[in-house]
């Protein structure tokens, strides 16, 4: 059951916005991604925003959920917790990368909070996926040389090994002080990462690859 959440972060690429929506059973729009999903040619099932971003007309076919402009958490936290409501557990999340990075930052912030409340979450674009890791072990087939990096996030340290990879650890206690995690690259047919304990994001390159 998976739920695609269409952000508003700007100039996103509606092609890959169209193909991905496409695949998902649910829908829900954050404020201007329901402008990306008309764009798209997506029809959302449900509208959630303070709509400071988005100011025409809104369905009046569809579920609209209204926020108060001053409010504790964005838009796309509250489409996530809407999506957790309806019973996804799978959720990706659109057009949160690439403009004003403390948005960027707090959709990132916004990955531990759908963990914590029982799904997994990615932020996802033509350009890069991004996934947050909390003492578990991900699987990754056929990434054909991609690029990728990984950082403690949310923590001092976190201990990782990575298998199937240029660069390989064993149990290695990355710091958020020593940022080393950056630009790795898959290999082989097969790769898994694991974090054994603390918390670390990965940054996988959807376009770069090293060859």
């Amino acid at each position: 059951m998976k739920c695609v959440i269409i952000a508003g972060a700007p100039d996103p690429d509606i092609e890959h916005i169209r193909q991905t929506a496409q695949t998902a059973d649910c829908v829900i729009c954050a404020d201007r991604g329901y402008a990306y999903a008309k764009l798209a040619g997506i029809e959302p099932q449900v509208i959630i925003g303070d709509f400071d971003s988005f100011k025409e007309l809104l369905p009046q076919n569809k579920e609209i959920i209204t926020l108060q402009r001053e409010k504790m958490f964005s838009d796309t936290v509250h489409c996530i917790d809407k999506a957790i409501k309806m019973g996804y557990n799978n959720l990706v999340i659109l057009a949160a990368t690439g403009g004003r990075l403390d948005h960027t930052l707090c959709n990132c912030y916004a990955l531990e909070y759908a963990a914590d409340h029982g799904a997994n979450a990615m932020l996802l674009s033509e350009r890069e996926r991004v996934e947050l890791l909390k003492e578990e072990s991900r699987t990754y087939d056929m990434m054909n040389a991609r690029t990728f990096s990984l950082f403690p996030f949310g923590t001092e340290s976190a201990e990782v090994s990575i298998e199937g990879a240029h660069y390989p650890l064993d149990r290695y206690t990355m710091t958020s002080g020593t940022p080393i995690g950056l630009s790795n690259i898959f290999e082989g047919k097969q790769s898994r990462i694991t974090v054994h304990s603390g918390k670390a994001i990965l940054i996988i390159n959807q376009q770069d690859t090293f060859l």
